[in-house]
């Protein structure tokens, strides 16, 4: 597991007015920026390759990152313009940097006392997601993780996607037929959600999960910053 793909080209609306002038994944967190936690993460379980996309205030982030060296990573950056890709298109427009191999993937806008060691290097099928308890934002969840350790996207028991996977780029296969006429799917990159590929892909059984149960934040508003730094 060498390669591993961030998500870090969101607008942040919801946490202005901090991310007029930042991005969200370099608003500081316990003193440090809050993507550096991953950074540090994946170094530790042997990354030694990461592309982070861009979009919001792109310029910040190699001002801030350089080129990974002082985490002994080597960093490139998927510019996807001024208006982001979304997931799936996201992870689309960054495949010819990631190369074939199984990758991590981790959204930029979360964090998490989790260890990375625990994730697969190889999924078992198209993709491994970390899942958490239900935050109070969320009560519903995301999708259901059985006793075999398959996830679903309905049934008891739902429990909520981390941000937090290891992806086969095969689940990329193909988009165009699970995505249909998406508004934006025909624009050059196209922009287009991963949910709808991973829904596809549990109903054939190919999409795994495991339960993180220790701390987790979806940093997504002023309030949950404050207390994740409180």
């Amino acid at each position: 597991m060498r390669h591993a793909l961030i998500f870090a080209a969101g607008l942040g609306e919801r946490m202005r007015p901090l991310t007029y002038h930042t991005p969200k994944p370099l608003l500081q967190v316990r003193g440090k920026p809050l993507i550096a936690w991953h950074l540090e993460k994946l170094a530790a379980i042997d990354v030694r390759y990461v592309v982070i996309n861009t979009s919001h205030l792109a310029e910040q982030f190699p001002e801030t990152l350089g080129d990974g060296s002082q985490w002994g990573l080597r960093i490139r950056y998927a510019y996807e313009g001024s208006v982001p890709l979304e997931t799936g298109g996201g992870m689309l427009n960054a495949l010819p940097l990631l190369g074939p191999e199984p990758f991590v993937v981790i959204n930029g806008d979360v964090w998490t006392d989790a260890d990375f060691a625990a994730l697969p290097v190889e999924p078992k099928g198209l993709a491994h997601l970390l899942m958490v308890d239900n935050p109070p934002h969320h009560p519903r969840g995301d999708f259901a993780l059985d006793e075999q350790g398959k996830l679903h996207d309905a049934g008891d028991g739902r429990l909520t996607y981390s941000g937090i996977g290891v992806y086969r780029c095969e689940l990329l296969n193909d988009w165009r037929t699970v995505i249909e006429r998406h508004d934006a799917a025909d624009e050059a990159p196209p922009r287009f959600k991963l949910a709808p590929l991973l829904r596809a892909a549990m109903q054939r059984g190919e999409v795994s999960g495991s339960h993180h149960r220790g701390e987790w934040t979806d940093v997504g508003s002023p309030e949950r910053l404050a207390a994740l730094n409180a």
